[in-house]
């Protein structure tokens, strides 16, 4: 049996920071962290885009939004470290779809669910392809 002084120079762990660095090499990777990237910018700034900011859904989507787009910048730079929480970037994802009516009740707009529901659609689509790109599939 082979002992290793450090734990960064074990075989598993160079092994998956390898596969972690060829699947974030990948054109598909790259889309998806830019496209992720681009939705969570669009989702914090959507308040001020479709107009209903002064509520407490552009304050939910400010945070949120900009939850996303550290997320993505993590999936770009660290993947090896940042994989496992794609399915963050999917809750975030289902939050927006859920946002106008668990925040806003009877006030939310055509507008306001219309832009929620599609970014969030996307970022549950992109957060599952990171998931799904995780495991090799």
């Amino acid at each position: 049996m082979v002992m290793h002084s450090r734990i960064e120079e074990h075989p598993d762990i160079q092994a998956m920071r390898a596969r972690a660095t060829e699947i974030s090499a990948r054109p598909t990777a790259q889309a998806t962290e830019g496209l992720t990237l681009l939705t969570g910018l669009y989702l914090a700034i959507s308040p001020w885009v479709i107009g209903f900011n002064g509520n407490p859904l552009a304050v939910s989507n400010l945070v949120t939004g900009i939850a996303l787009a550290v997320l993505a910048l993590g999936f770009g730079s660290v993947f090896e470290r940042t994989f496992g929480m794609g399915w963050a970037a999917a809750a975030i994802g289902a939050w927006a779809i859920v946002a106008p009516w668990a925040i806003q009740h009877a006030s939310a707009t055509t507008g306001t669910i219309a832009s929620n529901t599609a970014t969030g659609a996307v970022a549950l689509v992109l957060g599952l392809m990171t998931t799904a790109m995780a495991r090799g599939s």
